[in-house]
C-alpha cells in the first residue's frame, strides 16, 4: 500500500516542536501511592518532536497503539509512564528525540463528612503529563481542589453591624442578662448580618522528584485540603453544616491567604521539586473573580 509520508517531502521544510494526536479517549487503570488501583475514563495528548526539516511526518498510528496497548493490558504507573514515552521515541528512531504525553481524568476518592463521618464521592480533576527529553525525563502531576473561602473584609462588616444591633436593643439597659443576651443572639434580630463566602477552587500544578516511584494524587490533595482547612463536602448531616460554618468562621481568608499558604506548604515537600498554585475564588459579591498565583521560584521552572 502507499505511504505517502515515507515517500514524499515536506511541502515546506521547518522543523517542528511537537506533532501528534489530542482527545485520544481511552479507559485506564490508574495505580497512586497508599490507594487502590481505580479506573478511569482519560482524555490523552501523545506527541514526539520532528527535527528532521525535510521528514514529511511522523507515524501517528504508533503513538496511538502504544497508547491502546497500554489500555488494554497494562496500567497507568510511574514505570509505565516512563516506558511508554520512551516507546514513543523508540518507535520514532531516526526521527525523534523527543516525546509528550499528557492524560487528564476525574479522580474519585471516598471522602468522610466532618462530624456524622457519613461518606461520599468527590471528584477531582487531575492531569499527569511525562517529557522525555535528550534522555531526561520530567513529570508533572496537576490536580484541582475545590473549597470554600469567607471574606474577611465581609466578616468585619458583618461583626460591625452585630455590634450596632446589640448597641441598639440593649442601650437602655443599666443591667444585662445573660439569659435574654443568649436568646436574642439566637435570633434573626441578633444576628443581622452574615458574610459572604463562595466556592473556590485551587489549581495546582507539581513537579516530581526523580526519587518518587508512585504518583502521589491522594497525598497532594490531602495537601490541599488540610492546608485550606475548608474543603468542599460531599454527604451532609446537620451536624457536618454546622461545623463548616465554624470552620469557615474560623479559617477567613481572602485570595491571597491561601495562595500563601498553599504556597507555604508546598514548600515543606521535598518530593515536589517545582510547583504553580492558582487560587480561583468565585466571588457572590462581585461579577468578577479573585485570582492569586504562586510559584516556587525556580530558575527556569514554572512561571506565574
Amino acid at each position: 500500500m502507499p505511504d505517502v509520508a515515507n515517500t514524499s517531502q515536506a511541502q515546506t521544510e521547518g522543523t517542528l516542536d511537537w506533532v501528534g494526536m489530542s482527545n485520544i479517549e481511552v479507559p485506564l487503570v490508574v495505580a497512586a501511592s497508599e490507594v487502590p488501583e481505580q479506573t478511569v475514563s482519560a482524555k490523552v495528548e501523545t506527541f514526539v518532536n520532528l527535527p528532521d526539516p525535510k521528514a514529511k511526518g511522523i507515524h501517528m498510528s504508533r503513538l496511538y497503539l502504544l497508547l491502546d496497548q497500554l489500555s488494554t493490558e497494562g496500567e497507568l504507573s510511574h514505570a509505565s509512564l516512563k516506558q511508554l514515552l520512551n516507546d514513543f521515541i523508540t518507535s520514532h528512531q531516526g526521527l525523534s528525540d523527543q516525546a509528550f504525553v499528557k492524560f487528564s481524568f476525574d479522580y474519585l476518592l471516598r471522602r468522610k463528612s466532618l462530624i456524622s463521618k457519613k461518606q461520599g464521592w468527590k471528584a477531582y480533576p487531575v492531569t499527569l503529563t511525562g517529557r522525555y527529553n535528550n534522555g531526561q525525563l520530567s513529570l508533572e502531576l496537576g490536580v484541582n481542589v475545590p473549597y470554600s473561602s469567607t471574606c474577611p473584609c465581609s466578616a468585619a462588616l458583618a461583626r460591625q453591624l452585630i455590634q450596632e444591633a446589640f448597641s441598639e436593643r440593649f442601650a437602655n439597659q443599666a443591667q444585662i442578662d445573660a439569659s435574654t443576651v443568649h436568646e436574642w443572639l439566637g435570633s434573626t434580630d441578633g444576628i443581622v448580618a452574615t458574610p459572604h463566602s463562595q466556592r473556590s477552587v485551587a489549581e495546582l500544578k507539581v513537579a516530581l522528584s526523580e526519587e518518587l516511584t508512585e504518583f502521589p494524587i491522594v497525598a497532594l490533595i490531602d495537601l490541599v485540603e488540610n492546608a485550606l482547612k475548608t474543603p468542599v463536602q460531599a454527604a451532609v448531616k446537620r451536624e457536618d453544616e454546622q461545623e463548616f460554618a465554624r470552620l469557615n468562621g474560623q479559617n477567613l481568608m481572602f485570595c491571597e491567604d491561601a495562595s500563601r499558604r498553599l504556597k507555604y506548604a508546598l514548600s515543606q515537600q521535598p518530593q515536589f521539586t517545582d510547583f504553580w498554585v492558582r487560587v480561583n475564588h468565585y466571588e457572590s459579591l462581585h461579577a468578577h473573580d479573585a485570582v492569586s498565583i504562586a510559584t516556587k521560584g525556580v530558575e527556569g521552572g514554572f512561571k506565574a
